[in-house]
């Protein structure tokens, strides 16, 4: 994600098998290895799943119990009355038995929920949606849940984080934010640890395009609809999935066999928005030169204008950017922030939401390194001067450890790619953009964890480096700086 504020020039302030070897006898070893046969039905102990996924930062978000394989999310919105009519399905796999699940869920009105085919009882608790299905369901089976629902979709507000959501704008509406959105829309595990593959269907009036994530899989039109079709094969935390509704400038195109979609609002003159998501294929392919492979089955970018977005955010395989970016010229600083999401933040997702410093500070560094490419600036310039003109609140907050109110503040920014920085100088450039590739390949579709990645820092370069992070992550001074590279 990328704060808006104009132009930053450089740095926008907004994203092995392992073998267990015992002692023991042989007995002992064919005892532990001999299956267990399940326990019957009837004396299985069920309970309700969890109603958050436990993170420190916002227990309410997410929900435990199971784990999601797939959404089949269909909408149909008529922007004239603000109306939204969904059908969700849920593909799932229970991870203890359960006799109830919670689903996120804003705002809408669920008319019915069925669990496998059958009828379930539902009811709700304010954001949540509480599911009693006719039966238990058994730890690691999977089942379908369908929920129908509508009503008019709004926007979450956070307090320290601002609004996002579900936004009816001038000529449609628009499905965005950080850390949720996705529950303003349809029925979610809402936290990016359980991830999961996505089919989208947007049915809008005849005339309005609906984007969404990853593959456009084509559109068709009835009696004055337009069904537009999306699929994302990836596994895509919730707060990535989007909808964009409204009148666009579209381009498409094939990239490597992979299909181009963009569009830029109507609502802003062709020009310097249209030029800088015209260079987004340019931009990751340099990023692939670094980071390695380019994650997704898909490219593109999405410009909107409406005031309530002055951020740029990494939706899976299609960004959306505030026109604010472009409204001083051509800018491909956010398009490359943006982009680097897509490899950290996208295909290496969060477990929990106070390690966004390894999405924010990753995708600052990845300005920093296309700046230098492009000929602007360099990398070590770039550091001297966030080195030099950072205020105090960076050096006094924690990118490590920012707290909810700091989640996107400067220091998870700015000194999260310092602190990249910091670690290039100590290990070297061999061993650097070994890391990236290698965080960038072991964890792909999975999720990871500043521990993880301080880990496998050490693995690739063998150094010790708890010292390089304790300072530039979890300290409240400013670090001395490192040498020049």
């Amino acid at each position: 994600m990328a704060r808006r504020g104009g132009r930053r020039g450089l740095g926008l302030l907004a994203c092995g098998t392992l073998l267990l070897a015992g002692c023991g006898s042989p007995e002992a070893d064919r005892s532990a290895a001999a299956p267990t046969a399940p326990e019957p039905s009837a004396t299985r102990r069920f309970a309700p799943g969890a109603p958050g996924a436990g993170d420190p930062y916002f227990p309410g978000y997410g929900n435990g119990g199971y784990d999601v394989a797939h959404y089949t999310v269909k909408v149909r919105y008529d922007p004239d009355t603000d109306k939204l009519t969904g059908t969700t399905t849920v593909r799932a796999t229970a991870t203890t038995d359960l006799s109830t699940f919670n689903l996120d869920l804003a705002g809408l009105t669920v008319r019915s929920v069925t669990v496998d085919g059958a009828a379930a009882r539902h009811a709700r608790d304010d954001d949540e949606l509480v599911v009693t299905p006719a039966t238990g369901l058994t730890s690691g089976n999977g089942f379908v849940a369908e929920i129908r629902y509508d009503g008019r979709p709004e926007a979450l507000r956070n307090e320290a984080l601002g609004e996002g959501g579900w936004l009816h704008t001038a000529d449609g509406a628009i499905a965005l934010g950080q850390p949720e959105s996705a529950s303003t829309w349809y029925p979610v595990n809402d936290h990016p640890s359980d991830k999961a593959t996505y089919d989208l269907e947007i049915t809008v009036p005849k005339g309005l395009t609906a984007v969404g994530n990853g593959v456009p899989k084509g559109r068709t039109t009835t009696g004055g609809w337009t069904t537009w079709r999306w699929s994302e094969g990836s596994p895509m935390a919730s707060y990535l999935t989007t909808v964009v509704i409204g009148k666009f400038r579209v381009t498409t195109g094939q990239h490597k066999g992979r299909p181009v979609y963009s569009a830029v609002t109507t609502r802003v003159a062709e020009g310097a928005p249209d030029r800088s998501i015209a260079r987004t294929v340019e931009v990751a392919d340099y990023l692939e030169s670094l980071f390695g492979p380019y994650p997704f089955d898909a490219y593109g970018g999405v410009v909107v204008a409406d005031d309530r977005i002055r951020y740029a955010l990494e939706t899976q395989s299609r960004p959306v950017y505030s026109a604010g970016f472009f409204r001083q010229g051509d800018n491909t600083d956010v398009v490359a922030h943006e982009l680097a999401h897509q490899w950290y933040g996208d295909s290496v997702s969060l477990q929990r939401w106070q390690d966004i410093w390894l999405n924010e500070g990753l995708a600052t560094y990845a300005e920093w390194l296309w700046a230098e490419h492009s000929g602007s600036s360099t990398v070590q310039r770039t550091f001297e001067q966030q080195y030099a003109n950072a205020p105090g609140q960076v050096w006094r907050t924690p990118p490590g450890k920012p707290g909810v109110e700091n989640l996107f503040g400067r220091s998870v920014y700015d000194r999260g790619g310092m602190t990249v920085h910091a670690l290039r100088v100590a290990v070297g450039d061999t061993a650097f953009f070994a890391i990236l590739r290698t965080w960038a390949a072991e964890r792909r579709n999975g999720n990871g964890t500043t521990a993880d990645f301080v880990a496998l820092a050490e693995r690739v370069s063998g150094k010790k480096l708890g010292k390089v992070f304790d300072a530039w992550l979890y300290g409240t001074e400013r670090p001395a700086a490192p040498k020049p590279l």
